[in-house]
Order: structure tokens, then C-alpha cells, then sequence
């Protein structure tokens, strides 16, 4: 199978180049470095569109979001669907969903985006089944926060704090946060290549996690006695002076994707334990 891959240099698009490299032929593009209206689809049979402006903590424009995340999207799948490509995977997010929640979400939950970064996810989501048919199928991937070696933004920062500061603030957190390990995010996008299975999906590890667990299975792997204490008054001034902060280590984001599961006959190919060691180790360790 042919497979052209966006986004390849990225953290995801890496790992499926390096891991997938002798079972498909994987050819890339750049938005950044090449033209589009040069691009050679000729003999392709599928597309993973990897690439796009990511969720920016400091914030990015609308029209920002839209020409990355739209826009390019549109453009690339409206010429795949010209010459002859069967099948086009797009990257979404649980942003398309809204913020963090008490109630798993699933792949039939109603998307109500909060922010320019999911509502652009969502308007690609849906402009792409608009050009679906049965020579065209579109798969939507839906991803938590992916992590694994190379591991960049928020978890990365959290690995650092683990390995410089033995006392930790964050006893007793009791949230339910879903992540999917690379490995498993590449395992399902594998399963879509093979099945070319129409449809919205969700990625995610088999069970959430606490920050307080996470915390603990990360140090663990460092080989770093970690205390978490509780301080009065801690969580409440966080709330305060940094509330995005607050919401990713205190509140729950948790998705069910019992349904990607049972459609596609699948299986996550590894453990959360597993993924946090081969995150600070690498697979080849």
C-alpha cells in the first residue's frame, strides 16, 4: 500500500515512519516546503494528514487556525479525491468536544469547541465528510494528550519538575485523565490504513490516570523518590493565578472509545505502564 504521510518530521508522523516503514510504501509532504500544486498523488492509495498548527498555550489568530487546520485540509483532500486516492485519515482532537469534563466522552458525544483551535478541527471534520462517497472515505481520528519518547509541551515540563524537585504538591488528586501512548495512536492509525473504515474515532490508552499516578508511575521509571504532600490553600491559588494550569492537573478529561474498538476489532498493543517507560527509555532500551 502506498501511503502519503503530512507532517512526517513531527512527533507522530516520526514514530509511523520509523515503525510502519517496511509494511507500507511511505511517501511525505510539507505545506511548509513544498507546493501543493506540484504534489504527485499518482499511485497513492491513502493519506495521513498529520499536519496542522497544534493547541497553542500562549494562543494563536482564528485566521491562523483556519488556513493550517481548514483550509490546507481542504485543498489537500480535494486534490487527493481528484486523482484517484481512496482513503484520507485526518488528526483531529477531543477539543472538538469542549474543555475538561466529569462525563467521559465518546465518539458520539455532541462537539461543543470552546476555542479557535477545536472549533477549526471540527469545521475540518465536517467539510471532509461533505466530500466523502464510496471512492472516498474519510476517517476521524480523535486524539487526547500523545505521549512518548520525545514528548514535548506540558508533559515534558512535568518529566523535568519530577527530576529537579523531590517534593510535589499534588497528593491525593483524584481526576480521571485520558492519554494515548504513541505507540497506540500509531497501532490504531495502522488498523485504519488496513480496514479504510469510514467513520469519526477515538484514541486513548485502555485506562485514565490521575496526575498523582501519572506523577508516581514517571518517577518511578526515573528512578526518583518522589513525596507528593498536600498543601492547604495550593489548589485554590493555582485556580487563581493559573487556571489552565489548574485544569489540567486538578480536573478530568477522560474519553470511551469502546465504539472505535468494537467497529475496528481492536486492540491497544500496550499498557500505560509500558508507554510511560518506553516515553523516558525509548522502545529500543
Amino acid at each position: 500500500m502506498n501511503i502519503l504521510l503530512t507532517g512526517s518530521n513531527g512527533f507522530i508522523g516520526n514514530y509511523f515512519q520509523q515503525n510502519y516503514k517496511n509494511k507500507y510504501n511511505i511517501s511525505t509532504f510539507s505545506f511548509q516546503k513544498e507546493d501543493l500544486e506540484t504534489l504527485d498523488l499518482t499511485g497513492i492509495d491513502s493519506i495521513i494528514h498529520l499536519s496542522a498548527l497544534v493547541h497553542q498555550m500562549g494562543g494563536a489568530s482564528k485566521e491562523a487556525y483556519w488556513k493550517i487546520n481548514v483550509d490546507n485540509t481542504l485543498e489537500l483532500a480535494k486534490k487527493a479525491k481528484k486523482h484517484g486516492v481512496k482513503h484520507f485519515i485526518f488528526m483531529s482532537s477531543v477539543k472538538v468536544y469542549g474543555e475538561e469534563s466529569n462525563t467521559p466522552y465518546s465518539e458520539t458525544t455532541k462537539c461543543e469547541p470552546e476555542d479557535d483551535y477545536g472549533r477549526s478541527k471540527l469545521e475540518a471534520e465536517n467539510k471532509l465528510f461533505e466530500l466523502e462517497d464510496e471512492s472516498f472515505v474519510i476517517s476521524i481520528l480523535r486524539t487526547p494528550i500523545v505521549y512518548g519518547y520525545g514528548v514535548k509541551a506540558n508533559i515534558k515540563n512535568l518529566i523535568n519538575l519530577i527530576k529537579k524537585v523531590p517534593i510535589l504538591p499534588f497528593s491525593k488528586i483524584n481526576n480521571n485523565r485520558s492519554m494515548v501512548y504513541l505507540g497506540n495512536l500509531c497501532a490504531l492509525m495502522d488498523k485504519l490504513c488496513e480496514t479504510r473504515t469510514s467513520g469519526i474515532f477515538l484514541a486513548g490508552d485502555d485506562h485514565a490516570v490521575s496526575t498523582s499516578k501519572l506523577i508516581e508511575l514517571i518517577a518511578s521509571e526515573l528512578h526518583k523518590n518522589i513525596y507528593l504532600i498536600k498543601i492547604p490553600f495550593f489548589e485554590t491559588l493555582l485556580k487563581t493565578l493559573k487556571p489552565s494550569f489548574h485544569k489540567r492537573l486538578y480536573e478530568s478529561l477522560e474519553i470511551n472509545n469502546d465504539i472505535t474498538k468494537k467497529i475496528l476489532n481492536y486492540k491497544n498493543p500496550y499498557h500505560t505502564e509500558d508507554g510511560i517507560k518506553y516515553m523516558i527509555h525509548g522502545e529500543n532500551k
